[in-house]
């Protein structure tokens, strides 16, 4: 693996020490609240850094990673195809705006972005056309931040039968990001988002199993809370953040 992308070996050191640091992060947090680490998945947001540090997470263990931009997405996907790698799971972890969803479609696994009814209806609409059923989490803002886009709480509950039911998209989960630098407020924000889901849940049918959410600051907060996917940038690739 790796042949035209080979990370520097130091590097590759420094990625698979902070995993297993992560790891054992995460295990702590399962521990406590009952869980197992095989219901959380521990996605490498890499949108900061190159195919190379890509090659370098893959060989620490990561399969699953998450770009906010969708030419970056297909930049890293181009790159690792030309070099002969297989490429893992890339999610859409960032706003996506409409002119950009055909960079998207068939690429990314998971959307997590759908912030609003028109996005998730031109999504439907372009992923039927091509004859594709696309997996989409809402992205709603529990915090209830002006700073921050997506659904909120009572615009979900509204919205979620009507999004469900949408040709082209299949409704996988929610996610949401906490206030930063404040872990009672980011407790908050992950317990009302387990909250929501159980709520959306009732009104579809649907089983909902993904919580996307979690970071850095916050991710053992985000699983003691429920979440069954955490999004890590800086904690996995950066050696300026402190462990």
């Amino acid at each position: 693996m790796g042949a035209g992308l080979e990370p520097d070996a130091g590097y590759e050191d420094l990625v698979r020490e902070r995993r297993e640091a992560i790891l054992s992060r995460l295990e702590e947090a399962c521990a406590r609240s009952g869980r197992t680490t095989s219901e959380v998945l521990v996605e490498a947001v890499s949108k900061t850094v190159g195919p190379e540090a890509v090659v370098a997470a893959m060989r620490a263990g990561y399969e699953a990673f998450g770009e906010n931009r969708p030419q970056e997405l297909v930049r890293k996907l181009d790159a690792l195809s030309a070099a002969g790698i297989e490429a893992p799971r890339f999610d859409m972890i960032g706003n996506l705006q409409t002119n950009k969803i055909n960079q998207v479609l068939g690429r990314a696994h998971l959307i997590h972005s759908i912030s609003s009814s028109h996005l998730a209806e031109a999504v439907s609409k372009r992923a039927e056309r091509g004859g594709l059923r696309v997996p989409v989490l809402l992205e709603c803002n529990v915090s209830g931040e002006a700073s921050k886009s997506g659904f909120s709480p009572d615009e979900a509950r509204a919205a979620a039968e009507g999004l469900a039911a949408l040709p082209g998209i299949t409704l996988e989960g929610i996610m949401t990001m906490a206030p930063a630098h404040d872990a009672d407020a980011a407790r908050r924000t992950f317990s009302g988002l387990r909250e929501l889901a159980n709520d959306l849940r009732r009104r579809t049918g649907l089983g909902l199993p993904t919580l996307s959410c979690g970071m850095s600051d916050d991710f053992t907060i985000a699983v003691e809370e429920g979440a069954t996917l955490v999004r890590l940038g800086r904690i996995a690739f950066s050696s300026d953040y402190a462990l």
